[in-house]
């Protein structure tokens, strides 16, 4: 794993947005993102992001809100939450305002994050490559699929094994019976057919 690529990432962001971020951010979210509930959705996740965001930030409308959106699109994680878009998105706004983005800005960047939620395919260019960079671990080799499932399990480890085998049934299902997994080329292209295949097995 590239060790400069966060704060890569975090400058570049910042620098395409003309903005200078607010003091100790970056380590906030960081520490947000390694807080002990975790098991998938943690710094290994935003790091996959962001490693398959930096050679594609050229199909995006607006690189810096887009890959802001990925810093903060799990910011909040409550395994047991039902808002943790919003609050993930609520704590992205505020910390825009705070560095003095436009309404415009915060609400692009609010949009992203609340994308991530996949109760809908989004229509929105720059929310189709966020949201297959998201879902990009359907994509993975059968090793990593196979470990960010049992990390999925392990964040739900409250809910009994009958329910969360019905549940995950139907969430992995769900993505299964789309038309397409992945709303952008680059994500079609690549990694549509090895989704498919873990998914069918997992199902």
């Amino acid at each position: 794993m590239d060790e400069t690529l966060p704060a890569r990432s975090w400058q570049r962001a910042w620098a395409a947005l003309g903005l200078t971020a607010p003091d100790g951010l970056m380590q906030r979210l960081l520490d947000a993102w390694a807080e002990p509930q975790r098991h998938y959705h943690t710094q290994q996740h935003l790091r996959e992001c962001l490693a398959l965001l930096e050679p594609a930030l050229c199909l995006a409308q607006h690189p810096g809100e887009v890959e802001l959106a990925l810093w903060f699109h799990d910011a909040v994680y409550d395994p047991q939450g039902k808002d943790n878009e919003a609050r993930s998105a609520d704590w992205a706004t505020e910390a825009l305002a705070q560095a003095g983005a436009g309404s415009a800005v915060q609400q692009r960047v609010r949009a992203l994050i609340m994308a991530t939620c996949h109760d809908a395919e989004p229509t929105d260019p720059d929310a189709r490559l966020l949201v297959d960079i998201d879902l990009a671990i359907l994509g993975a080799e059968p090793v990593r699929f196979a470990e960010y499932d049992a990390q999925v399990r392990a964040e739900y480890r409250w809910v009994p094994s009958w329910l969360y085998r019905r549940k995950r049934k139907e969430v992995l299902a769900g993505f299964l019976a789309r038309s397409t997994i992945f709303g952008t080329e680059r994500f079609r292209e690549r990694p549509e057919g090895q989704a498919r295949e873990n998914l069918r097995s997992a199902v």
